[in-house]
């Protein structure tokens, strides 16, 4: 595993208090990570999509290790969201590269959503169905916006469902980039925030 200095101090200034964020470059062997626990639901996976999913529960463990708690099995459940342990909340992402995990108290936080995305710009198709008008006008002057908007409503996305349990459309959230928020259809407001370095990562949080 390679470490990107660019990605890990830009990921330092995304966190937030309570919240702890990691990363991994995905190498081979990561797939021999997964518990026992997590494996079954993998178990038809192609390799590429198991050594994703152990990498970032590589992470994941990392960040248990460092809040003081031990290192667990972050299965996956029914609706295809990680089953964190007792106490805690959180959420796993990864790219074809890279890796990367989001962690918190229950007390602190009732979801944490997050996404990694490589920098290049969003197919024109995809950003017809993700983009309201408003969010357009927001990314127009950006090469990259598209994929931007893309992360932000995936972590928004991720931090919502294990609340509401609700099919969200992407034209069901309304994206702020000036205040680093987003209103969802059925009146919750989540809170953002995203880094541009080596990738694009958004952790969104509630």
């Amino acid at each position: 595993m390679t470490a990107d200095s660019v990605l890990q101090n830009a990921i330092n200034t995304l966190a937030i208090p309570g919240v702890l964020i990691g990363y991994r470059m995905i190498s081979t062997g990561d797939e021999q990570a997964l518990m026992p626990q997590e494996q079954r639901a993998f178990a038809t996976s192609v390799d590429k999509v198991r050594r994703a999913s152990g990498a970032a529960r590589i992470v994941a463990r990392r960040l248990m290790a460092q809040m003081g708690q031990l290192p667990q099995a972050v299965p996956k459940g029914a609706s295809g969201a990680p089953v964190w342990p007792e106490g805690l909340v959180g959420s796993l992402a990864h790219s074809s590269q890279v890796a990367v995990a989001a962690l918190a108290r229950r007390m602190d936080f009732s979801s944490l959503g997050i996404d990694v995305e490589a920098i290049e710009p969003l197919e024109a198709d995809l950003l017809d169905l993700i983009a309201t008008p408003a969010e357009r006008k927001a990314i127009a002057n950006g090469p990259c916006g598209g994929r931007l908007l893309f992360a932000i409503k995936e972590a928004i996305y991720k931090a919502v469902h294990p609340l509401d349990g609700v099919f969200l459309d992407h034209h069901d959230v309304e994206v702020n980039f000036v205040a680093g928020t987003a209103a969802v259809r059925g009146g919750r407001t989540v809170n953002f925030r995203h880094i541009s370095s080596s990738h694009l990562v958004v952790l969104a949080f509630i």
